[in-house]
């Protein structure tokens, strides 16, 4: 029997573009694998991811009593938050806009023990 186990972490600075890089490298791995390539990995959205996906293992491990070398990486999902809009002063009194992204992480976890 499959179980799931969920986090999300909302309003992250990072723009979604940039925190999609961290999230294809952990799509389909197990636990152990992509809490290794997270660890390890130069991206600043690695070290965001990091910590959602440590708070669903901790989701399953309370919730579903599973184990965490049997749960695996169902889903990964960065979505784009809101915007932050600012302005930058430019020449001649104009000014150009400053778009600051946040984005949304969604990490669901498979408990695949036999």
């Amino acid at each position: 029997m499959n179980q799931f186990a969920k986090s999300i972490t909302k309003y992250v600075r990072i723009s979604p573009r940039k925190a999609r890089y961290a999230a294809d490298l952990i799509r389909g791995l197990s636990v152990e694998m992509a809490s290794q390539q997270l660890l390890y990995s130069k991206l600043r959205g690695g070290r965001l991811l990091k910590k959602t996906l440590d708070s669903a293992v901790a989701n399953a491990e309370t919730q579903l009593d599973a184990r965490r070398d049997h749960l695996k990486v169902q889903e990964v999902r960065v979505d784009a938050g809101p915007i932050l809009r600012r302005a930058k002063p430019r020449s001649k009194g104009s000014s150009v806009p400053v778009n600051k992204r946040t984005s949304h992480f969604t990490i669901v976890l498979k408990n695949e023990a036999v």
